[in-house]
């Protein structure tokens, strides 16, 4: 068994995956870790991306194929093909940069309890790859498992029964496995150096596609909230009476409208189209969270 499998779910974004495996090729750690990508039900040129990869990398960068889109599921697939002892997620649309794996194996590495760790680092936001600022006090969270940067050990994620694949639509899935890790007794520490940068061009999701994922990731949301109902998990979804209080007021009818008028009269990377289209992103999401809850206390599916 080697000592790490980085686990990448990726769909239709062939262009961030051809960066963000290239950045893979260049580790430090070479030789002590291999990479497996999942498709999920791409229709771009991921597939080539994954051979050419796998090609260059003589077989260290495999390629599964999941169609069924959703994340759960994919990730399930990853963790089953993985053959590292310790399990290091990133998305498809960052970049590692050369010490990113060895950082992560560094840390499950130490202390008396060798391994039964999450280890998570910063997440630097960048709109491409001419500025890769080093992390700062901003980068630091709390989240103790994001799969944007993070990784586990595969026995752990086995223990757990991996991810729930009824989380099939955007959000919390991976979340969700925090909270069992936690149960397990796992715990979580932060590393400065495991750092990755996430690249978010400017607005490059259009408003249309960001609500719609905000109204998936609602959905989710009550699912989760069922599943755990604790305080925690209510107070990470937004899923009580103040958030709830504050959404009938800010989300208002009229409020909307203003908003809308905004998001489509100001240029999106203004301050106040900023704020509109964040207002607006919001309101889809309480709007599908607090429906999917009614519709559970309702005694409907």
């Amino acid at each position: 068994m080697i000592d790490a499998t980085v686990i990448i779910a990726t769909r239709d974004r062939a262009g961030f995956l051809r960066d963000c495996l290239a950045c893979l090729a260049r580790q430090s750690a070479a030789n002590r870790f291999d990479v497996v990508v999942v498709d999920n039900g791409s229709t771009d040129a991921t597939r080539d991306v994954i051979a050419s990869a796998a090609l260059a990398s003589n077989g260290a960068v495999r390629g599964v194929d999941v169609a069924d889109p959703n994340r759960g599921k994919a990730r399930n697939a990853g963790l089953a093909a993985a053959t590292g002892r310790i399990i290091i997620f990133c998305d498809d649309d960052t970049l590692p940069p050369e010490g990113f794996v060895e950082a992560h194996l560094a840390a499950h590495s130490g202390g008396a309890v060798s391994g039964e760790r999450v280890v998570s680092g910063p997440i630097i936001n960048v709109a491409d790859a001419r500025s890769l600022p080093p992390p700062g006090p901003k980068n630091f969270s709390r989240a103790f498992f994001c799969t944007c940067n993070v990784s586990a050990p595969k026995s752990a994620l086995q223990g757990i029964g991996g991810f729930d694949e009824r989380y099939d639509l955007y959000g919390w899935e991976d979340t969700d496995v925090g909270v069992r890790l936690r149960d397990a007794g796992l715990r979580r520490i932060f590393v400065w150096a495991a750092y990755i940068y996430h690249v978010k061009p400017p607005e490059s999701l259009a408003l249309d596609r960001a609500m719609a994922l905000a109204r998936e990731k609602g959905a989710m949301a009550a699912r989760f909230v069922r599943k755990s109902p604790t305080i925690a998990v209510k107070l990470a979804t937004g899923a009580y009476t103040a958030n709830f209080m504050r959404a009938a007021v800010v989300n208002a009818a009229p409020f909307r409208s203003l908003y809308a008028r905004w998001a489509s009269e100001r240029p999106p990377a203004s301050r106040l189209g900023r704020f509109a289209r964040e207002a607006l992103v919001d309101a889809a999401y309480i709007d599908s969270l607090r429906s999917a809850m009614r519709r559970r206390d309702d005694g409907r599916s």
